[in-house]
Formats: C-alpha cells, sequence, structure tokens
C-alpha cells in the first residue's frame, strides 16, 4: 500500500505557558507603543524580532509522519456442530463461505479471518474448545476470534450456523459490530424428538419409579399419538402409545440392585430432520432398602456365629435370628411355663410374612417335625417366585429328618447319599468356580501358594455331608472329590447347598483359615441377584473414547462373536479374544457420539457415547430466535440462504446502517500505523529570524 505523510507542529515550551502569555503581552504593547507613539524607523523590524523571540520560547518543531494504511479485517466464524451436517446445511455452508471470501477479497484494503469450530459429530477431547458434541458455543469462539484485534481494524463479524448455539450473550455491549448471521437450512423445518422431562437417578428394588417423558413434533401433519419404544436390559422392549405434545409418565420396574440401562425410542414423525433426537438412554441405579434376610439355625454350633457376623457386618442388611434350642420331640418333662424360650413363630415366618425377605438361610436344620409340609411349600413358592434359599448342611441333611424328605427337594439340586465323612480335606475349586464370579477370586484373596505345594493356600474343614448332584453348577468340591458348593435356579429364585458346617473353621484361622468372609459375602450377594455377579453376562463399559466388551461365561469360549450397531446404524461383528476366569473380551476406539448396542445372541446391551440429552443433540431444527437479539443490537443482518440467498457485501462508514434487504454491510475504518518520523527543531530558525530582525531594526534607527 501507499505510505501517507503527516506534518504538524508541536510545542515544547522552556517556560511556562502563561509565563510565555505574559511576556508576549509586553512584547505586544511595546511593539503597539514603538509604531503609535514613536513612530520611529524600523519599528515593524522591532515587532518581528520580538515575535519570533517570543515564539523561541514556546521551543516548536516540525514533526513529520510516515504512516501506511492498514487493511480491515472481517471475521467469520463457521459453525462445524453436529446439526450442521442435517440435510444439505454442510454444503449450504461450504458454498456460501467460498462465495463470501470472493466477495470479501474483492474489497480493497481488506482481510478475512475464518475461525471454524471443530467438527463434533464425534467424541471431542477433554480440551477441546467450541462444539463438545454437547454444547455449540458459536459466541465462544466469536470472542477468541477478535480477542487480539484492535477495534479500529475490525470490520464487522459473520457467523454462518443454523442458529442451534447455546452461549447467546444477555450483555451486548461487548458484542463486535456489525454482527450479521447467515443462517443454514429452512425456517419452517419440521422434526420429531423426544425429551426427557424428569428421570429419578435411583430406586428402590421392588417399587417402580416414574420417567416423565414427551414427544414434541413441529410438523403440522403430525397424528395425536405416537409409539414409543421401551428397551429395559435384556428385557423385551415394550411399546407404548402416547399423546404427542404432552407430558406422560413413564412407569419403570426396579427388579434389581445396580445399573438398569433403560432406552426410549419414539417412532419417526411425518417429517424428520434426523433420527438421533427420537432416542434417549438412562441409567437408574437399583438400591435396595435393606436386604431382609431371615437366618434359621436348627441347633447352637461353632458355625452359627459365622454367619450371624457376617450378616450382621453387611450395612445394607437386616437380620432376623432364630435358633431352635429345643426341638419338638425333645422330652425332658420341663414344664413349659418353666422354659425361658419363646415358641418358634412358624405361621410369621412362614406365612404371614414370608413375602417380606429376600433371602431364607437354613443353618444345619433338620426336619424334626417343627414346621410343617405346608409353610415348606410356601417356602418352594417363595424361591421359584423370585426369592432365594441358601441351605447349609451338617449330619441332619444326611438323615431321616433332611430338608431333602420335604417339599423343597424340588427346587434342591443335590440329594444326600447317606455318607458323612469326617475327616480333613482342602475344599477345592472346580473349572466351573475358577470361572464363576462367587469363586472365581478367592485364590487370588488367600494369598500365595506354599513353594512346593500344589493344593489350595488356605486350612481345612473338618466334615462334609455326601450327596448326588441332581442339576447346576459345582463351584467346589471337597473330601474324596464330593460336592461341596453347589449353585442352582428354580424358577424365577435362586438356590445354593453348602455340605459341611465347618466354614467356621475358617473364620477361627484354623490352619491359617481362608477367605471365608469372601466366600460367603459374594455367595449371599449372587443369591441377591447382584448384576456385577453374574455368571453369564455381556457387559460394556465406555472410558473416553475406549469401549471395552467383555463376555463371562461359565463354559469355554474360542473367540466368540459379539455384534456391534453404531449410532448410524452400520453393524460390526466383533471376534472377543478368551481371557482367564471364563471371560473374553475386546476394546475397540469409538468417535462417533450416540448408541452403541451389542449383543451376543442371547444378552443385548446399550452403552451412550457422549451426552444425548445435550441440547446439541436434543433440537435440531435451524432457528432464528438465538441470534435475532444479538445481530439487532450490533446494528447487522441476518439472512436465511436458503430463501434469500448470499447477500452482496458493501463497505460503509463508521456508524452508518450497516445491512439493508439483500446486502450486509462491513465497516472501512481507515486504520494507519507509523512507519517512519522526521523530528526538525524549529527554534534555530526563530531565533536568527528574531536576532537578524532586531540588528535590522537597530540599523535601520541608525541611519535615520
Amino acid at each position: 500500500m501507499t505510505a501517507l505523510d503527516f506534518t504538524d507542529v508541536v510545542l515544547a515550551p522552556v517556560l511556562p505557558m502563561g509565563l510565555v502569555a505574559v511576556l508576549g503581552g509586553m512584547g505586544l504593547l511595546v511593539v503597539l507603543a514603538v509604531l503609535t507613539i514613536w513612530r520611529r524607523p524600523g519599528a515593524w523590524l522591532r515587532a518581528l524580532g520580538l515575535g519570533a523571540l517570543v515564539c523561541a520560547l514556546l521551543e516548536p518543531r516540525l514533526l513529520r509522519e510516515r504512516r501506511l494504511p492498514q487493511k480491515d479485517i472481517t471475521v467469520v466464524v463457521v459453525d462445524d456442530s453436529p446439526s450442521q451436517t442435517i440435510g444439505n446445511r454442510h454444503h449450504q455452508t461450504e458454498t456460501a463461505l467460498a462465495q463470501l471470501l470472493e466477495k470479501l477479497g474483492r474489497q480493497p484494503g481488506m482481510d478475512v479471518r475464518v475461525e471454524r469450530l471443530s467438527a463434533k459429530g464425534t467424541i471431542a477431547p477433554p480440551d477441546t474448545q467450541g462444539a463438545t458434541g454437547e454444547d455449540t458455543h458459536l459466541f465462544a469462539a466469536l470472542h477468541r476470534a477478535v480477542a487480539d484485534l484492535s477495534p479500529r481494524r475490525l470490520a464487522g463479524a459473520i457467523l454462518m450456523t443454523d442458529g442451534q448455539i447455546h452461549d447467546a450473550p444477555r450483555d451486548m455491549k461487548d458484542l463486535p459490530r456489525p454482527l450479521h448471521a447467515l443462517l443454514t437450512g429452512h425456517p419452517h423445518e419440521g422434526d420429531r424428538r423426544l425429551v426427557i422431562e424428569q428421570a429419578p437417578g435411583y430406586g428402590l428394588v421392588g417399587h417402580p419409579v416414574t420417567v416423565q417423558v414427551r414427544v414434541e413434533d413441529s410438523s403440522p401433519s403430525s397424528p395425536p399419538e405416537a409409539r414409543l419404544t421401551l428397551r429395559h436390559g435384556d428385557e423385551p422392549p415394550e411399546v407404548l402409545a402416547i399423546p404427542v405434545g404432552c407430558s406422560h409418565p413413564v412407569p419403570i420396574a426396579i427388579t434389581h440392585g445396580g445399573p438398569h440401562v433403560l432406552t426410549f425410542e419414539v417412532e419417526a414423525g411425518p417429517a424428520e430432520l434426523s433420527l438421533a433426537n427420537n432416542r434417549a438412554v438412562l441409567t437408574i441405579s437399583g438400591v435396595r432398602d435393606r436386604l431382609k434376610v431371615l437366618l434359621v439355625s436348627g441347633r447352637p454350633h461353632s458355625g452359627e456365629r459365622t454367619w450371624r457376623n457376617i450378616l450382621k457386618a453387611d450395612a445394607g442388611v437386616d437380620l432376623v435370628h432364630f435358633t431352635i434350642l429345643r426341638p419338638v420331640e425333645k422330652d425332658d418333662y420341663t414344664p413349659l411355663a418353666e422354659l425361658a424360650l419363646i415358641p418358634f413363630p412358624m405361621r410369621e415366618l412362614f406365612e404371614a410374612k414370608l413375602k417380606d425377605f429376600d433371602l431364607i438361610i437354613f443353618d444345619t436344620y433338620g426336619r424334626y417335625n417343627l414346621v410343617p409340609f405346608d409353610y415348606l411349600d410356601n417356602i418352594k413358592r417363595f424361591v421359584t417366585g423370585g426369592g432365594a434359599i441358601l441351605v447349609a448342611v451338617g449330619p441332619e441333611f444326611s438323615e431321616g429328618t433332611s430338608l431333602a424328605e420335604t417339599p423343597l427337594k424340588e427346587i434342591l439340586p443335590v440329594r444326600p447319599n447317606g455318607h458323612l465323612i469326617a475327616q480333613g480335606f482342602k475344599p477345592v475349586l472346580t473349572d466351573t468356580g475358577r470361572r464363576h464370579p462367587v469363586t472365581g477370586t478367592l485364590l487370588e484373596s488367600a494369598g500365595t501358594r506354599i513353594p512346593g505345594d500344589a493344593s489350595p493356600p488356605w486350612g481345612r474343614w473338618l466334615r462334609q455331608v455326601g450327596a448326588e448332584v441332581q442339576r447346576g453348577d459345582v463351584l467346589m468340591r471337597g473330601a474324596e472329590g464330593w460336592p461341596l458348593l453347589v449353585l442352582d435356579r428354580a424358577g424365577a429364585g435362586r438356590v445354593a447347598v453348602l455340605l459341611s458346617d465347618t466354614v467356621w473353621l475358617w473364620a477361627r484361622g484354623y490352619e491359617g483359615g481362608g477367605p471365608h468372609a469372601e466366600l460367603l459375602r459374594r455367595l449371599i450377594h449372587w443369591l441377591m441377584k447382584e448384576p456385577a455377579l453374574e455368571e453369564d453376562a455381556l457387559t460394556a463399559e465406555l472410558h473416553g473414547t475406549i469401549l471395552t466388551v467383555t463376555r463371562r461365561s461359565l463354559h469355554a469360549q474360542s473367540d466368540p462373536l459379539v455384534t456391534l450397531t453404531r449410532p448410524d446404524g452400520t453393524e460390526t461383528t466383533l471376534s472377543l479374544t478368551a481371557q482367564a476366569s471364563g471371560h473374553a473380551g475386546t476394546t475397540l476406539t469409538v468417535t462417533e457420539a450416540g448408541l452403541y448396542r451389542l449383543t451376543d445372541g442371547r444378552h443385548t446391551v446399550v452403552t451412550a457415547a457422549g451426552n444425548l440429552d445435550a441440547p446439541e443433540w436434543s433440537a435440531l431444527a435451524a432457528t432464528d430466535r438465538f441470534l435475532a437479539g444479538p445481530v439487532r443490537a450490533s446494528g447487522g443482518g441476518l439472512f436465511w440462504l436458503a430463501e434469500q440467498g448470499l447477500p452482496e457485501v458493501r463497505r460503509i462508514k463508521p456508524g452508518h446502517t450497516a445491512a439493508g434487504t439483500a446486502w450486509l454491510g462491513v465497516k472501512a475504518n481507515g486504520d494507519t500505523v507509523v512507519t517512519g518520523l522526521e523530528d526538525t527543531p524549529l527554534l534555530p530558525v526563530l531565533l536568527a529570524v528574531g536576532l537578524g530582525a532586531l540588528v535590522g531594526a537597530w540599523y535601520r534607527e541608525g541611519r535615520a
């Protein structure tokens, strides 16, 4: 650009300006006196000399600046958030941007700065700024783009977006001026979306919770109802008909402790921009109020306290414990009025309040003609209906008073064979036991083995009841390879049988003891259907962008296959690598935000990447309601590209109208920068003129 010269005179008085003014006034009086009173020749030279000397006191300097004109800068902020991928918005944006840059490039003295928000149809790293897949902070990007610009060079700002932004300013005074908006999409787009209005974070097991949902549809031809599909874990999907535009309650059953993953999906409407906002995922944690456990000990024995201590130590367990101290058949002729015992409340426990319990434990309990078969039949129905029973047996199990000779035999997975083994043995994990979550970690918990000893690193038990396995999974074996711990399912409930009454030896530290607390605690929580202890399960965990898929099974797995359905609907078959303890798994990197569904044919699990309830995914229709206020306050213009096309670009003077029906204006600021400076002192010239004039006046008067 051509450099410009600017000349100016600056003053640096050697005396205060007031004193200089007084001296100048006195000099003026002298000049007037000489000219009017004395009328001597050369008076005008005296006046000239005196004026030059007074001006010399101001020490004037001639300052000459060389200035280079600066180009104005127009900032263009381009929105590349996920909603900009809807329809042809991306094509609209790129086409309009190319044309806009061409028009701005034809303006003399104009530079353009383009700021693009990173495209986030993917899962953004934590330090990414702008559109995070959750919110579109368009004005934050605008302020970053103009932060290092001088206001004297800023010609204006242009936003290219669909209007779905989430940081519209309330204070308009700091906006770049003028601010224009070029909107993609269409002003009256139709779309259906699912809104989760209210959802609890947790719920009590056995008590349903309510999720409030609403279906919004901006299409004028929308029907009054829409079908909503609810998927609750592995359960069959449930289809509901709910009204459009109204809040609707959806009851959710909390059936177990731990996370409940819920997927809501509403059918497509008559006009759809995307189905991404037709889905929602919720996770509700199931919390047990307190596990109610009934422990019935058939007789006082050393292991009774072990069971009691384990159950009382668990803050989530509410224990009711009865010990049979005097069986019915015992007759020592003691009058009943003199016994300090209470009657066993059979009716209250096994009929009236049976459903209040979650788990029943029979500890070395024999039939003893104490509990009628009708009550035992109630217990059988309690278990098959979803309850749980744990039977820890002693010698009584191999006798005629065994619970295996009652209606409970239909749910017990073992039958006693009459053998009672009274010898020391170390419990050994079976192959199934090494894979099962209840016992799979016992070896690690027990510590290291003794060098040279291949036996398990724990102490012996001293008695076991022989039994034949009818069904279920044998996790531990004892003396002579007889089954020791057997788990099974009965209807909707669960059953466990421990064929020894000497587990308490581990608690007492006999021969080093063993992991009794972990074994019994995990056994009880498996019976309570703790999700983390499911032996046959498919899980998916997302940490950042890494998705870990794990398949757990009691049976050997040779690279099982899992089908992965991505948010865009594409399917991928994953081959899992067999690992230790019945696990098989793999990891993969996911970049697209949305729902990932995995299934192995038996189990289905859903996990969500990114925040699907974020505003960026929720509302997808183009709008001007967030930008109209800021644009109007800055004096700019708002244009729909689909209807008005790209407006013309004009240069305007600061303070003038910045937008019209089909044009937008950018300021011509005319800013310059100083590139050179020449400083010429005028004091020598003034002194020479003043002295010369005085000498000339003296010479002239001398000749007169």
